[in-house]
């Protein structure tokens, strides 16, 4: 057992819901996550067929009649902060079973799952088979790297199936979650709707598997060249850069946080109203059903193209086609050099940079940035674009400040981690880089665990004892961290071990003299510069974590290292060099200009709402898909 205090804390949630019934984006997300880890993805049956990493509706309703989620966090004791305690709340979520499969249609309609038998359906069935979709995967992997979560039993799902690698969000106001519209925002949806390039898909489409399909979907909705005959005119016109109205809900839905159908049109009704889209043709018969979202905001000046309403039809017989003013915020006929620079989106640009992991990215800030007030967006800084700037960073400042920027951003960036690592091993020091993860690995797990378990699965609690759930959780969870902080040591810092770290003969001798001690005191026997599991077992949460502060000056130590000695010589690699120049040419536009953060611009807020609320976009980038060994994306060693 862990030494340490573990008070408990229950709370019962009551979800907000808009005026349209819905339950907020937030709880909607955070629910379907919940629910996702307490399920048990397996292969189901339906029509003759199997399908894999699946569950039925009655699944869904048994676990979501009595859902619990747990969380877990560690930090100092106020009154004697050399002591650790853990902190567990537990959320309850507790619905019918027609409620339930209300949630689930929400959830579909938000595109984070879909049918199996038939995925063009849009509706949550009484006796169905449902699979997580790439956005679903997505909102899971983030839910579980923020909480904390052990997903080992969902490893097979994130590795069999596509996964959306950047997902668009849009901020929303606090008081009804309704998205926050401004210039700068439908500037920024638009360029990633539209994509880099015009995306025409291949002929040989069917050819591809799941992920080259997806792969290709994500470049920008699917366009078309339609041949129209307008009244008035007797020969046909062919329109290029066209789309059905449908193919743009569907997108929109997939690849960004709109969470319907119904919001996805009035984002397209903006697109309408910023005069980025227009209407080609409407062929749908009389009788046949027609929805219709019209938004309203202030016209623009005299020469704007923005008008005061917009409309777009939702009909299965709508074109749309991309406008010239359209192609020009998409910046298509642009040259690749001037969309690749930094300064190209807009003259008055503060670039800020903001990790897509960093758990306070969901809410835009703007604190500690003076602004102008010409400086009006802010926006994410592509790799390429750090890359650069790092190389200019050596003509103002000294290379070692440089080549540790550089570092962080190798790091970060998985294509760059993973070529760095093949540089590291073919010069036998890639233990550094595997001791500076693992370890960064290792701190996070320690300060936050959460569980999700519906009320009808197995009791994991010891016969006799009277632990809750979120107890039992920790407990398991402590025994897991001791286990990875002397795998981390007899790895890398044990005499002779298999991947032994050159580091301060100091530093060494400290954790040595700090686990003999420990040791010494716990089992009475000397320490052998090994630590066996049955010794590990009885260090306690304050132990551990003394033995993280010894791990992370070992870590700085590590880190040092590289950017003085190993990234230099990396940096003048041919393989880097051409990575460098991929990145530049791939690098999508969207992801240079996010987060988009104005500062100053006019929004649509409606009148009586908050107007200090400034909305913005961001994009988060999944590590699984972007560790996936997707066929598009292989490149030759």
């Amino acid at each position: 057992m862990p030494a340490e205090a573990a008070p408990s804390a229950t709370s019962s949630h009551m979800m907000k819901t808009t005026k349209r019934g819905r339950p907020f984006l937030k709880d909607t997300l955070d629910l379907f996550a919940t629910l996702v880890v307490s399920l048990e993805l397996t292969a189901n049956k339906q029509f003759f067929r199997t399908f894999h990493n699946s569950f039925t509706t009655d699944d869904a309703a048994r676990n979501l009649a009595s859902l619990k989620f747990s969380q877990s966090n560690r930090g100092p004791d106020p009154r004697e902060p050399s002591r650790i305690v853990t902190t567990t709340t537990t959320t309850t979520f507790s619905m019918t079973r027609d409620m339930a499969k209300a949630m689930c249609q929400q959830f579909m309609d938000a595109r984070l799952l879909e049918n199996a038998a038939d995925p063009t359906s849009n509706l949550f069935k009484d006796r169905g088979v449902y699979v997580l979709t790439p956005k679903g995967l997505h909102v899971l992997e983030r839910f579980m790297s923020k909480n904390g979560i052990n997903g080992d039993h969902l490893a097979h799902v994130f590795s069999s199936q596509p996964i959306c690698m950047k997902l668009l969000h849009l901020e929303r106001r606090t008081v009804d979650d309704e998205i926050i519209v401004s210039h700068s925002v439908i500037t920024a949806l638009f360029r990633r709707f539209v994509g880099r390039q015009p995306n025409y898909p291949p002929e040989f489409m069917e050819t591809f598997d799941a992920f080259q399909r997806y792969h290709e979907r994500a470049k920008g909705v699917a366009l078309m060249d339609v041949s129209d005959r307008p009244s008035g005119i007797k020969a046909p016109v062919t329109y290029k850069n066209c789309f059905a109205a449908v193919t743009a809900l569907e997108w929109l839905c997939d690849f960004t946080s709109v969470i319907g159908r119904e919001e996805a049109a009035e984002m397209a009704a903006q697109f309408v109203r910023f005069g980025l889209i227009t209407l080609v043709s409407d062929k749908r018969k009389n009788n046949d059903s027609a929805i219709i979202f019209t938004v309203r905001g202030a016209a623009g000046a005299a020469n704007s193209t923005i008008s005061q309403h917009g409309e777009f039809r939702c009909t299965a017989k709508a074109i749309y086609r991309i406008t010239e003013e359209g192609r020009r915020l998409a910046r298509w006929d642009m040259p690749e050099e001037a969309r690749s620079s930094p300064n190209s989106s807009s003259a008055n640009v503060a670039s800020v940079a903001r990790s897509s992991d960093d758990p306070a990215a969901d809410t835009a800030s703007t604190e500690g940035t003076p602004l102008s007030n010409d400086a009006k967006i802010h926006r994410r800084i592509s790799m390429t674009e750090k890359l650069n700037q790092s190389y200019d960073a050596d003509k103002k400042s000294g290379q070692k400040e440089s080549n540790t920027d550089r570092l962080r951003y190798i790091i970060e960036e998985p294509q760059l981690r993973s070529l760095f690592r093949e540089f590291l091993r073919s010069n036998f020091c890639e233990e550094n880089l595997s001791f500076y993860l693992d370890v960064q690995d290792f701190k996070r797990k320690f300060n936050i665990t959460s569980s999700a378990v519906a009320s009808s699965a197995p009791n994991t609690a010891r016969a006799g004892a009277k632990a809750t759930l979120g107890q039992v959780a920790m407990e398991r969870h402590h025994e897991s961290l001791i286990q990875m902080a002397f795998v981390i040591y007899n790895t890398y810092l044990a005499p002779s071990s298999q991947s032994e770290l050159n580091i301060d003969h100091g530093l060494r001798n400290e954790l040595s003299g700090y686990l003999s001690d420990v040791i010494t005191s716990l089992t009475g026997k000397a320490f052998q510069g090994r630590v066996e599991l049955e010794q590990a077992n009885a260090f306690n949460a304050t132990q551990l974590q003394t033995m993280i502060r010894l791990y992370e000056r070992i870590q700085t130590h590590v880190f040092r290292l590289m950017a003085t000695d190993s990234v230099p010589k990396f940096i003048k690699t041919a393989r880097f060099l051409a990575l460098r120049v991929k990145l530049n040419d791939e690098d999508d536009g969207p992801l240079s200009d996010f987060p988009v953060l104005p500062a100053g611009s006019t929004l649509s807020v409606p009148p009586g709402l908050n107007d200090e609320e400034v909305g913005g976009a961001y994009v988060t980038v999944s590590q699984r898909a972007a560790a996936q060994d997707r066929p598009t994306e292989r490149t030759s060693n």
